[in-house]
């Protein structure tokens, strides 16, 4: 088991908002990655927990050959662009943007006087030209919601081999996994435990574990980046 907590790492930021960013991998960041921070799992690459200053925004930017997932975790968001432009943002919703070979543009918009707070996540495609959307969730107030990751033949999320799913679960409540993961505790605090140890995670810590048994210590959210196959 592999910890790293948020409070480790420097604060840094860009235009309207400050972030923590736990993962930068290699693959797209080379000499550019932070130091200190986790390459990610499967074709999953990025992660910052970021607050938006009081009406703090990124600034219009684009994306391409790209899988950007937001997570927000306290305020909301207007989003700008060219996929779902108008669309909010708010607490206990997540959005997925495939920019695929054609790409988007967005900005995101803190429409408040208060600072607001949001998860990141990058996904390389498994495939690259494919068409840009997008996708819009809200968040199960118990269990799982799986955001991201699943086969072609489906579509209520984009497909890939990498999988995040949202865990929510309540105050002795658990989940196990099998395989690999790296979860990331939003909220709250559990335990998780693997063949050979146990740690006491709270909320930005990043773990990456095998074989894992995650029990709820109180009301606890966690992300969990895993793989299908």
């Amino acid at each position: 088991m592999n910890i790293l907590s948020k409070k480790s790492l420097p604060l840094g930021g860009f235009a309207g908002l400050t972030e923590h960013r736990l993962v930068t991998d290699l693959r797209v960041f080379g000499s550019r990655k932070a130091p200190n921070t986790f390459d990610g799992i499967g074709n999953f690459v990025y992660l910052a927990d970021a607050q938006f200053n009081p009406h703090g925004q990124t600034h219009m930017h684009s994306h391409k050959e790209i899988d950007v997932i937001s997570i927000m975790m306290n305020g909301r968001v207007s989003h700008e662009g060219s996929l779902e432009h108008g669309q909010s943002l708010n607490v206990g919703e997540a959005q997925v943007q495939r920019a695929g070979g054609e790409g988007f543009s967005h900005n995101e918009v803190n429409p408040d006087s208060t600072k607001n707070r949001m998860l990141q996540l990058w996904v390389l495609p498994d495939e690259s030209g494919q068409r840009a959307g997008y996708k819009h969730y809200t968040l199960k107030t118990n269990g799982v919601t799986r955001i991201y990751g699943g086969n072609k033949n489906q579509d209520k999320t984009f497909n890939s081999q990498t999988v995040i799913e949202i865990v929510r679960l309540s105050s002795g409540e658990s989940i196990s996994y099998d395989k690999e993961v790296l979860a990331y505790v939003s909220q709250g605090a559990a335990e998780f435990s693997d063949e050979n140890s146990t740690f006491s995670a709270e909320d930005g810590d990043l773990i990456r574990a095998y074989k894992t048994k995650i029990t709820a210590n109180n009301n606890v959210e966690i992300v969990v980046v895993s793989q299908s196959v």
